[in-house]
């Protein structure tokens, strides 16, 4: 928030997201129990489900910064990891530059896997996307953009405040 915006334009702000915080969560959640179901894929909780998703996104992240920027514990980290790696869909390699640390990586049934599961989050959000009448499905697709900045913001918020 800038200095120069006022105490009113912070309360708007507040209101608006006061509405859209629980129409993204309640989107999320069905998201997070659907999909893998779906998929025809061994469960995975949510916070496996979390820690695969960053992984494939970042492969080679250490299992400290992945804790960092999931919000999670050191030793929560390393029982979902531990998980993933013996369902098959993580590898842990020696970090070249410090032995002691770990590096990880999804494996083909991860990239794979992910690939179901996100054909079936789609085949979800499309279900219910073609209930919509034709101007509420032109606002979400014009909010894609805005959504992917605030995702970013959020997790910029974050990491800067440790």
């Amino acid at each position: 928030m800038r200095k120069t915006d006022s105490a009113t334009d912070r309360e708007v702000l507040k209101r608006e997201a006061r509405e859209l915080t629980p129409a993204l969560y309640a989107l999320a959640r069905v998201l997070r129990f659907r999909g893998v179901n779906e998929a025809g894929l061994p469960s995975l909780a949510p916070s496996e489900l979390e820690v695969l998703r960053y992984v494939l996104d970042t492969p080679g992240t250490g299992t400290r910064m992945l804790a960092q920027e999931l919000g999670l514990h050191s030793s929560n980290v390393s029982a979902v990891v531990r998980g993933l790696v013996a369902l098959g869909l993580l590898r842990r390699e020696t970090d070249p530059r410090d032995r002691r640390a770990v590096r990880l990586y999804p494996t083909r049934d991860a990239e794979h896997g992910m690939a179901l599961i996100e054909d079936a989050w789609a085949g979800i959000v499309a279900d219910g996307i073609a209930t919509m009448a034709p101007d509420q499905r032109t606002a979400l697709a014009a909010a894609v953009p805005a959504l992917r900045a605030l995702g970013s913001a959020l997790r910029e918020r974050r990491t800067a405040r440790g």
